[in-house]
Formats: C-alpha cells, sequence, structure tokens
C-alpha cells in the first residue's frame, strides 16, 4: 500500500465526512471509503449487536447485509463477536474463509457459500462504551495483511466519532428506519405523479413545514395511502 497516498485519500475522506449532514450518511461513506480505499476489499459494513440482536448500520457491497444476517440468525461469526468483544481484543482477521472455523463452524460454512474468501474487522468504540464493529471482506483468501489493520484502524476511528455523537444504537436504528420510509415515500410520489427526486423530497418537506409534522411521520402518511396522497 501507497501510504503518502493513502494518507492523502484519507485526508479527503475526512473533508468529506465533515460535510455529511447525519450520523447515517457519515457511516455510509466511511463503509463505502472502506471499499475504495483499501485494497482487495469487495464490501464493507459496520454491525453492532443490540441486546443480543445483529443490528447492520451501513453497507457498501451486496455480502454485507447477508453475512450480519446470517451470524444474527446462527449467534456467531467474527463480526458478531467482535461487535460484542469484552475481552480487550480490538482486530480479527481471518486469512482464509474457505478453511474450517472451528470457533464459527456453521457461519464459515455459509461465508464461503456466499463466495467469502477473506474478512478483517476493527471493533468500534468511544471513550464511554463499545459500538460494533467495522468489517471488510474479501472474495479472495489472503487479501488482507498486515498492512491492511492501520488502514482499518484509521477508517474504524472516522465512524467511532460519527457514532459518539449518538447515544444509543436504539437512536441510530430510527434514524435508518426513518431514511428507509422517506425514500420508500419519495419513491410512491415519483412513480405515482411523476416526479423528480427533487421535487418528491421538497413536496414532503413543504407538508411536514405547512403542518408541523415530522418528516419521517409524512413519510408513514404518504405510504400508508393507496394513492399516495397525504
Amino acid at each position: 500500500m501507497e501510504w503518502r497516498r493513502y494518507a492523502e485519500q484519507m485526508a479527503q475522506l475526512a473533508r468529506d465526512l465533515v460535510a455529511q449532514d447525519s450520523v447515517q450518511a457519515t457511516l455510509d461513506a466511511v463503509s463505502a471509503a472502506a471499499v475504495e480505499l483499501v485494497e482487495g476489499c469487495d464490501a464493507a459494513g459496520i454491525l453492532t449487536v443490540s441486546k443480543g440482536r445483529a443490528v447492520t448500520l451501513a453497507v457498501c457491497g451486496d455480502l454485507v447485509e447477508e453475512s450480519d444476517r446470517l451470524q444474527g440468525e446462527l449467534g456467531e461469526g467474527p463480526c458478531f463477536d467482535a461487535a460484542r468483544r469484552v475481552d480487550g481484543e480490538r482486530l480479527f482477521r481471518i486469512a482464509d474463509m474457505t478453511r474450517p472455523q472451528p470457533s464459527w463452524p456453521r457461519y464459515s460454512r455459509a461465508a464461503r457459500d456466499l463466495g467469502i474468501g477473506s474478512m478483517t474487522g476493527v471493533l468500534l468504540y468511544t471513550d464511554e462504551e463499545d459500538f460494533g464493529a467495522l468489517n471488510l471482506y474479501s472474495r479472495r483468501p489472503g487479501a488482507f495483511g498486515k498492512d491492511i489493520e492501520s488502514a482499518g484502524w484509521l477508517l474504524a476511528s472516522h465512524a467511532a466519532v460519527a457514532l459518539s455523537t449518538a447515544r444509543t444504537v436504539d437512536q441510530l436504528e430510527h434514524a435508518l428506519e426513518t431514511r428507509h420510509a422517506i425514500g420508500e415515500a419519495m419513491g410512491i410520489l415519483m412513480e405515482r405523479h411523476r416526479m423528480s427526486e427533487d421535487e418528491a423530497f421538497g413536496v414532503l418537506r413543504r407538508i411536514s413545514q405547512d403542518h408541523n409534522l415530522k418528516l419521517r411521520d409524512v413519510a408513514r402518511r404518504v405510504r400508508a395511502q393507496p394513492s399516495g396522497q397525504v
């Protein structure tokens, strides 16, 4: 890895992250940056474990959500373990997921079927508590060497700073649900009334302001009406 070039890219990433308008947007940007900046990384995501349940906070790549779902469903896996780790270890690296993994026998079999070749992850934390893990995936074995650890730490530090602005995982889940609701409502307006994306969002925002309703409540009303009206 060319560290000078990487440092320049990280500096640009820091500027881009500052410009994001929400915690969710920042986490999405960190996941996307991992895929873009880390050589061999085909997918990345941020996972937390809340009340024993795996919660996917950000995704970049089609492997991530299915991997998180499987780990939550099976109650085992490296990302699942990292997100709830209490033994002081802050990083995991699996060089070859195509080989048997005694610690996670069921997950490792499913991971091979997904096409995961190797994985690495870094625990995210603030001064007060652990929040989860930034996880990187590659479709080929041996993709992540020792030098990846520094890259992972740098990316994870940005995610941890973003997470520190949110007090609870529930708050993050709520923000994610709100974003999905707004996106679905915009899609309904765009399809049924032939609006552009900007026009659809403008309608939702105008109704929110005129009726003193939260944007997510307006979105829910749109989704609940068969005609797409509020």
